[in-house]
């Protein structure tokens, strides 16, 4: 067999063999080929006729469904098919069919991990005969379908394809969300839509990319505007001003240094740059002028270094580009449309050689046509446009010069650097060149500047011209954005049509960038509106107006920076903004949401889990799979959702928030079938049920918290007391009043606060029983029993935790014989109750059974699952878990591996979460911390007599009087932890700002100051100084001092 050919052979004298093993489902693969020969089965020592085996992966049976999961199976269940394969084939018949159960079972447990919604499966042909279908029988009277007819409309229209029927009645519930039994065609398509546009909103959502609002502001000097912005590769920004200000400023947009480099001329008017660009290579900074100059100044003290004047044009646009060791290339475009190129090598020796010559203005100054003379200079000067060029750019990944201008016949040309390579072409310009003998040696400058061939480029015509552009080869796109206020994308290699078109400027467009590692587009109008735009949706993802933004006056200058994820725009002011980015998930970290999960609860009728977090969002969750299925965000606006709970159909959702609202939601598309509100208060609520009185459905909530009872009681509670009431009459029938544990006494600030209450529902049906019924948490951790028809109410208390923390929640299984507690720090703790607390009051605490820390902080929700015998759990920690009753760890929903329920090869265990081995309050409690003993009684224990002596011998010369021990008096340390109390007393709110705080994320503007400083260990030289060794100087003048003053 292929796949037993690594294991050891079954003889004594057999040798440990091993074999290069590739990919399991590679074997798997070839292991169907070979499965018709290889698990024949032969015949049994019972005798009877020769059966075709049945194995567990027989190619008659599965191999089209086998080859179709393999290629997709995730690793637990290849091992459990491996362990079915690896078992012998000979043992009867009876085994063999029964693994081959098993693997019918594990294939149908492949297929749920990536079944999904039959919605999503829809076509549009598909969705036209379902149309069809309801209007033919709404002609034949038939206005609404009811389950079983829905199921035989939708089979017919979705033919061939499969469609089982748990998922169209998990649709038709869907969508009878009411619980009618009959669906119409309206109510179809409602939900059909409102499922497609929450889906967009979601993928937005995880797409969306915002600047931080208002931008950081920064004055500067007056002067002429910003012509051009460029970053260094440290992030220093170097800045251009019209009127010759050159000035370094840091990525936080401190003036570094600044110079003024053009002189004042005394009776000629003062210079103007057009456009620079640096040399970073060579640490040049290249400046075009208004005279058709082209001049070099050192970026370390910006002394002017060399110029070339005399060009044909005024530079309106420069770039550079190093193509090779010593090699550049320096392009600019001119007022006349051309595109100039000066090719040079051996650059180093050539400015030296320049920066010689005779100097012109404080400059030295080599014209145009002396400086192509040089062997190492190529001058190439084309005609690309019919108007001046707007922007140029080189790019050496695709080794060619973009350039546009307002011209729309040329409005962008994509064009080769050095000329054609027409064979016949090149041969009459060497013919050319042969006739003119007077042709001096050297290049010559035409006069008419040629134009490059058909071949040679490729030019894009758009409306009113191009006034910038970006370009990214990892996206082979090109972005362009002038007068009419498009944006255009367009594929390089294609110039007949963009490929999308970008609507919702008002004002032309004067900048554009492409982020590539976010395949982002920046984009600014001269309106001072900043817009963010996704490549592949094609949508606008962020707007902020000059108002939001703060930018000021007119736009000159703009640049994005990609080290700090900056954009930095020069009009007025200087302004820089900042991307917001999400923080980077940290490595073996595994969340559910973003913010703090709050509520959290399992529908059985969809097997969904539904969870809320405080940034109002609501995720639903496979709990088959743990895979995110659905979520719909700002549910109460921006208010945080406190609670959450399900009508007795289990198809509508109802919330409660901070905002004091009740929402009733069809949660499997997100839509708010109603919002109750009390006109008078808009106070938090903090906890809400659905039970029916007298056959009538009603929501029944407080703005403190409340559980139901039976049909003839309901309780509320509030500041340690718990009112029963009767629900038909509406009077109190019993108040019952929280008693304090006896280590609370001395305390001042104690939480009274009861935050859950857990009914024992095999036991509350027996009114007039003394057994308790009623399960609360209570003051410093402690869990109470109560007996609300007895005399007696109070029948049992006891701590779970073994740190004395906060109950923040409770469950019990369905026949009431465990009880689960959890508490502020995480820990989940079981114990046994089935014969606890049924006739007199109890002492002791119940049996223990088990405890595990399930979460870092706070548990806000645990829910016991009885039919899959699994605890569901969540926590402000921003974690929704799943646990066996045991306390083993299924998985967090959310990771990116899924689980299957049923399986537990499937689950995390024996793993635990990444965060909860970290954590150092997961270490176990050692003995001496659980004792009554003092803390510091194992320091001031005063030694034995023998210790003390070896002590003192060994020590003698390191005792220093100046250094008096401290003792602390354990009265002294009681004192100052009762005076510390406040901590123990915060409620869960408080203690969820608290943690809010403490993980906040750092601010967007980059590290501070504090962030920035270096730590380092100090040694610690030792108290004990040993004595100098004067041996080799002979004779010890310390004795020698003693004995002459004996």
């Amino acid at each position: 067999m292929a796949l037993r050919k690594a294991a050891r052979p079954r003889s004594a004298s057999g040798k440990l063999e091993t074999f290069p093993r590739g990919s399991i489902l590679n074997e798997l693969r070839e292991s169907m080929a070979e499965t018709e020969a290889s698990f024949r089965r032969a015949r049994t020592s019972l005798g009877g006729p020769r059966l075709q085996a049945a194995s567990p992966v027989s190619l008659r049976n599965f191999s089209e469904e086998a080859r179709e999961e393999s290629s997709w199976l995730p690793e637990w269940l290849v091992k459990e098919l491996l362990k079915g394969q690896q078992r012998s084939h000979s043992i009867g018949l009876l085994e063999n069919i029964l693994e081959r159960e098993s693997f019918r079972h594990h294939i149908d447990s492949a297929k749920s991990l990536r079944k999904g919604k039959i919605e999503q499966q829809v076509t549009l042909e598909q969705l036209q005969k379902l149309n069809t279908a309801f209007q033919e029988l709404e002609k034949n009277g038939c206005k609404s379908l009811d389950m079983e007819k829905f199921k035989q409309v939708v089979k017919n229209c979705m033919a061939p394809h499969r469609t089982s029927d748990e998922q169209i009645e998990k649709l038709f519930m869907k969508i009878d969300c009411a619980a009618t039994g009959r669906i119409q065609w309206d109510e179809f398509c409602t939900y059909m839509q409102l499922e497609y546009a929450e889906q967009d909103v979601s993928s937005a959502r995880l797409k969306e990319l915002t600047f931080s609002l208002p931008a950081v502001i920064v004055e500067r000097s007056p002067g002429e505007p910003v012509l051009r912005i460029c970053s260094l590769f440290d992030n220093t920004l170097v800045m251009i001003q019209e009127d010759g200000v050159i000035s370094f400023w840091s990525p936080q947009l401190k003036l570094k240094r600044s110079k003024m480099v053009f002189e004042k001329p005394v009776n000629k008017k003062s210079k103007w740059a057009t456009d620079s660009t640096v040399m970073t290579h060579y640490n040049k900074l290249i400046l075009g002028t208004g005279d058709r100059e082209i001049q070099l100044y050192e970026m370390s003290n910006f002394e002017p270094y060399c110029q070339i004047s005399g060009l044909e044009a005024i530079p309106l646009k420069l770039d550079y580009c190093c193509t090779d060791p010593d090699e550049c290339m320096i392009l600019y475009g001119d007022d006349q449309g051309c595109v100039n190129i000066l090719l040079l090598s051996s650059v180093g020796e050539l400015l030296r050689t320049w920066k010689k010559l005779p100097k012109a203005e404080n400059l030295p100054s080599v014209s145009i046509e002396n400086a192509v003379l040089s062997p190492n200079v190529t001058y190439i000067r084309w005609k690309v446009h019919g108007d001046w060029v707007t922007q140029l750019h080189y790019y050496d990944s695709i080794k060619a010069v973009i350039s546009t201008s307002n011209h729309e016949p040329t409005a962008l040309v994509i064009g080769c650097t050095v000329g054609a390579t027409n064979v016949e072409q090149q041969m009459k310009k060497i013919k050319d060149r042969g006739k003119d003998s007077k042709a001096r040696k050297g290049q010559v400058i035409p006069r008419i500047p040629p134009k490059r061939a058909e071949g040679d480029q490729t030019v894009f015509q758009v409306y009113k011209g191009v006034k910038t552009f970006a370009f990214c080869k990892k996206n082979n796109l090109i972005v362009t954005g002038g007068m009419d206020r498009i944006i255009r994308m367009w594929n390089p290699y294609m110039s007949g049509r963009p490929t999308g078109m970008l609507r919702s400027h008002t004002a032309p467009v004067c900048y554009l960038s492409i982020a590539a590692e976010d395949a982002k587009i920046f984009s600014i109008s001269t309106d001072n509106t900043i817009k963010i735009w996704d490549t592949v949706d094609q949508t606008c993802l962020f707007t902020a107006c000059s108002k939001t933004s703060g930018i000021k006056g007119e736009l000159t200058a703009c640049h994005y920076i990609p080290g700090i994820r900056s954009l930095c725009v020069a009009a007025d002011t200087l302004a820089l903004l900042h991307l917001r980015l999400r923080p980077p998930p940290e490595p073996h970290l595994i969340v559910s949401h973003k913010e703090p999960v709050l509520c959290c609860k399992y529908n059985k009728e969809f097997r969904h889990v539904v969870s809320c977090s405080e940034g109002s969002v609501v995720k639903v969750w496979d709990f088959e799979t743990g895979k995110h299925l659905f979520e719909f965000s700002a549910a109460h606006g921006g208010a945080a959702i406190t609670c959450l709970t399900f009508d007795v159909s289990g198809r509508r959702l109802i919330t409660g928030g901070r905002d004091g609202c009740l929402k009733i939601w069809n949660y499997n598309n997100g839509h708010c079938l109603n919002t109750l509100k009390r006109e008078d208060k808009c106070a938090e609520v903090c906890d809400c049920t659905y039970v029916e009185v007298n056959r009538s459905r009603t929501l029944q909530t407080t703005f403190i918290t409340f559980r139901n009872l039976s049909p003839i009681g309901m309780m509320t509670y509030y500041d340690g007391e718990i009112i029963v009431w009767n629900m038909i009459s509406g009077h109190i029938y019993r108040k019952l009043h929280t008693s304090f544990p006896t280590h609370c006494a001395g305390i001042e600030a104690v939480d009274t606060s009861i935050t859950q209450l857990v009914f024992l529902r095999t036991r509350a049906v027996k009114f007039e029983s003394a057994a308790a019924s009623l399960i609360s948490n209570g003051p410093q951790g402690s869990v109470n029993f109560w007996s609300p028809f007895s005399g007696i109410p109070l029948t049992a208390s006891f701590i779970p935790s073994r740190v004395k923390s906060h109950i923040s929640s409770i469950a019990v299984t369905a026949d009431d014989s465990f009880i689960y507690a959890a508490d502020d720090d995480g820990y989940v703790y079981v114990y046994s109750i089935k014969d606890y607390a049924l006739q007199d009051p109890e002492r002791e605490p119940p049996k223990y059974v088990n405890h595990w820390r399930a979460h870092v902080n706070i548990v806000v929700s645990v829910e016991v699952v009885d039919e899959e015998k699994v605890l569901l759990s969540s926590s402000i920690d921003c974690t929704v878990r799943l646990w066996s009753l045991g306390g083993e760890y299924i998985g967090t929903f959310g990771q990116a591996e899924p689980w299957e329920i049923f399986t537990p090869a499937s689950w995390k265990h024996p793993r635990v979460p990444y965060e909860i081995l970290m954590n150092p309050q997961s270490m176990p409690i050692h003995p001496m911390l659980e004792g009554e003993s003092p803390v510091l009684q194992p320091i001031n224990t005063e030694p034995s007599n023998v210790t003390l002596e070896n002590s003192l011998s060994k020590h003698e010369m390191s005792f220093n009087p100046k250094l008096p021990q401290v003792t602390i008096p354990d009265l002294d340390i009681k004192e100052e932890i009762n005076q510390r109390s406040y901590a123990q007393a915060l409620g869960k709110r408080l203690k969820q700002e608290h943690y809010k705080k403490i993980n906040r994320p750092l601010a967007s503007g980059g590290q501070s100051t504090y962030h920035l400083i270096n730590s380092c260990e100090v040694v610690i030289a030792p108290p004990i100084c040993k004595k100098p060794d004067l041996s080799v100087l002979g004779t010890d003048y310390f004795y020698e001092e003693s004995l002459g003053e004996e």
